[in-house]
C-alpha cells in the first residue's frame, strides 16, 4: 500500500505540542546538569545552551525571541549558577545570532558553527565571571569547556535536525 501524499508546509502534529518540542529540548538538555556523573572537573557542556542554539540557527522559528530567559531561568534554578546569570546570557546570545542574522543573507554550517562558538564562549566566560571570584583559579578548566562545548555543537546540531525533521514528518 502506498502512503498518501503530505502536504508539505502542513504540520501534523498539533500546533502546540509542534512549538512545545524545541522547549522540551532545551529543558532536558538544562537537566543533564543534574545527571549524577562523577568527575573531578567540570567539564560537562551546557547541553541546554547547545540545544538552544541549535535550535536558533537550524529552525529560527521555533522558538520566538523572549524564550531565551525563560529557558535560561529553567537552566538557572536546574544548574545551580546565580539566578539571572543564564538568563541575560542566553538572551544575548540570542541577540548576537540575530545581528549575524541581519548581515548575512546565506550561511553554511561551518558559519552556524564558528557563530555558536562565538556564543558558547561568551556565555561561558560570563558565567564564570559571575558565578565565580575572578580569584578563583578555574580559567584552565573554563578553556577546556568552552572547546569540549564547541566540538559537541555538531552533534546536538545534529540531534536538533533529526528531531525537527521528524516534527515536521509526524
Amino acid at each position: 500500500m502506498s502512503q498518501a501524499p503530505r502536504k508539505p508546509f502542513v504540520s501534523a502534529l498539533p500546533a502546540a505540542r509542534a512549538r512545545a518540542i524545541p522547549w522540551m529540548t532545551v529543558m532536558t538538555g538544562s537537566l543533564v546538569t543534574v545527571a549524577p556523573f562523577g568527575a573531578t572537573l567540570g567539564l560537562l557542556p551546557p547541553c541546554g545552551l547547545l540545544m538552544m542554539l541549535a535550535w536558533r540557527l537550524l529552525a529560527p522559528l521555533a522558538l520566538r525571541r523572549w524564550s531565551p530567559p525563560l529557558l535560561g531561568l529553567f537552566d538557572d534554578l536546574s544548574s545551580g549558577q546565580p539566578l539571572g546569570s543564564a538568563m541575560i546570557l542566553w538572551t544575548l546570545a540570542f541577540f548576537l545570532i540575530d545581528l549575524f542574522d541581519q548581515r548575512t543573507m546565506f550561511r553554511a554550517f561551518f558559519q552556524d558553527w564558528l557563530i555558536a562558538a562565538a556564543a558558547i564562549a561568551f556565555c561561558l566566560a560570563g558565567g564564570r565571571i559571575v558565578a565565580s571570584p575572578l580569584s578563583a583559579h578555574v580559567d584552565e578548566v573554563l578553556v577546556i569547556q568552552i572547546v569540549v562545548s564547541i566540538l559537541l555543537f555538531p552533534l546536538a546540531a545534529r540531534i536538533v535536525a533529526w528531531i525537527d525533521r521528524k516534527r515536521a514528518i509526524e
